[in-house]
C-alpha cells in the first residue's frame, strides 16, 4: 500500500503518491474510464487527490467529484487550486483577489460535491492583488470551515516567506508548495527547498516524470511511440515535452536503464523514487489514462534508494538537467491571464 507523509509542519497526512487529473479527466480520458481509474487508485491505497478549477475548464473537478461520490469523506484528502481564468474569463475571473477566490471556492465545492477541501492552493502568484488581501481571504475560508489548509504553487522563495509570515499572523497554516520537479527539472533545489524546510512547508510536486520523458519510452533518433503524450497534440502540453526531447537528454535518460534493472525497477519507478528521496517532498502527483497504469506506478512508494543509486542517477541526469533557480521568478505572469470575447470561452491548456 502507498505510504503516508506529513504535509508541511502540520498533523495532516497525505499519500506520497497522489492522484492528479490535470490532462486526463474531462478531456483526454472518457468519464467512465476516469471513474474506474480513481477507484483503482483507492484500491491501491491512494487517498489524496489533486485537481484545479482550470483543468479542462472545470470539467476535471466535476469528474473527480462524481468518482468520489458516496465515499467516506473523512477518509479522503482533496486538493484544488485557484488563480487561472475559467468561465467567460472577464476582468475578475482570474487571479487571487477576494472576489475571484470567493467565487472560485464555491464553484469548486459544488463541482467536487463536498463541503470543504483539505488543501486550497494559490495556483500561481498574483502580482496584481495585495498579498494581504489574498491571505486574509484564505484565512476567512479556513475559519468558515470550507478550507482546512492553505498551499501555493510555483511560488519563489521570497514569496513563500512573505505568504508564510502573513499566514502565521492570521492564525492559519501555509503548508505546501506545488512546483514542477523531476530529475530533469530541478530549479527549486537551490532556493525554494531550503526556504521551505526552514518554514515547515512541503513540496507536492507535479510532472515527476518530465511529461513522460523519464519513463524511458522515448529513444534518441527514434519515431515517437504511437499514442504517447509527445505524439498527442490534443493535450496542450506537447510544447513542454519537446523541451525535453533532445537527443542529449534522451540519451542521458537511457543511462538510467541499467540502474533501474539492477534495482528491479522500471525507469519510471526509479525516477519517482528519486523524487520521493527528497525529504522536503510530501507527495509526487501522478496521473493515469487507464486503471492498470497505477499498479506499476505505486510500487515506487516501497522503494528506498541508497546513496550510490542517487549518485548514479545524478551522474546521468544532472549534466542535462535544468537547475537555474532564477527560472522560478519567470513562472508566474506579472499580469493576470484574463481575456474577454467569444474566443476566451474555449478551454485554454494550462500548466499544472
Amino acid at each position: 500500500m502507498v505510504a503516508y507523509r506529513y504535509l508541511g509542519h502540520s498533523g495532516l497526512k497525505i499519500t506520497e503518491i497522489t492522484y492528479g487529473n490535470w490532462i486526463t479527466h474531462g478531456s483526454q480520458v472518457e468519464n467512465d474510464t476516469a471513474v474506474q481509474t480513481v477507484h483503482a487508485a483507492l484500491d491501491l491505497g491512494i487517498t489524496s487527490f489533486d485537481t484545479a478549477d482550470v483543468y479542462a475548464n472545470t470539467a476535471a473537478e466535476s469528474v473527480l467529484g462524481a468518482a468520489l461520490k458516496g465515499l467516506r469523506r473523512e477518509s479522503l484528502e482533496i486538493f484544488t487550486k485557484v488563480y487561472w481564468p475559467i468561465g467567460p474569463k472577464g476582468a475578475n475571473d482570474a487571479g487571487l483577489s477576494r472576489k475571484h477566490i470567493h467565487d472560485a471556492i464555491h464553484g469548486s465545492l459544488r463541482r467536487l460535491g463536498t463541503d470543504y477541501v483539505d488543501l486550497y492552493q494559490a495556483h500561481r502568484f498574483d502580482y496584481e492583488t495585495p498579498l494581504e488581501e489574498t491571505m486574509q481571504t484564505f484565512a476567512d475560508l479556513v475559519r468558515q470551515g470550507k478550507v482546512l489548509y492553505i498551499g501555493v504553487s510555483e511560488w519563489t522563495a521570497p514569496q513563500l516567506r512573505a505568504g508564510h509570515a502573513l499566514a502565521k499572523e492570521l492564525g492559519i497554516q501555509l503548508v505546501s508548495n506545488q512546483p514542477q520537479y523531476s530529475g530533469l527539472w530541478r530549479v527549486i533545489e537551490e532556493e525554494v527547498v531550503p526556504t521551505s524546510r526552514d518554514l515547515g512547508i512541503s513540496q507536492i510536486v507535479w510532472s515527476p516524470l518530465a511529461q513522460g520523458v523519464l519513463t524511458g519510452k522515448y529513444l534518441p533518433g527514434a519515431p515517437l511511440p504511437a499514442g504517447s503524450r509527445a505524439a498527442d497534440e490534443r493535450t496542450g502540453v506537447r510544447p513542454r515535452i519537446e523541451d525535453f526531447m533532445t537527443d542529449e537528454i534522451l540519451t542521458a535518460v537511457q543511462k538510467l536503464r541499467p540502474i533501474a534493472e539492477e534495482s528491479g525497477l522500471s525507469i519510471a519507478q526509479l525516477a519517482l523514487a528519486w523524487v520521493l528521496h527528497n525529504d522536503n517532498v510530501a507527495a509526487t502527483i501522478v496521473g493515469a489514462s487507464r486503471p492498470e497504469q497505477l499498479a506499476e506506478t505505486v510500487k515506487a512508494s516501497d522503494v528506498t534508494l541508497g546513496d550510490d543509486q542517487v549518485a548514479a542517477i545524478d551522474e546521468a541526469l544532472l549534466p542535462v538537467a535544468v537547475t537555474d533557480p532564477a527560472l522560478t521568478y519567470e513562472i508566474s505572469s506579472k499580469t493576470r491571464p484574463a481575456a474577454r470575447g467569444p474566443e476566451a470561452r474555449q478551454p485554454v491548456p494550462q500548466t499544472a
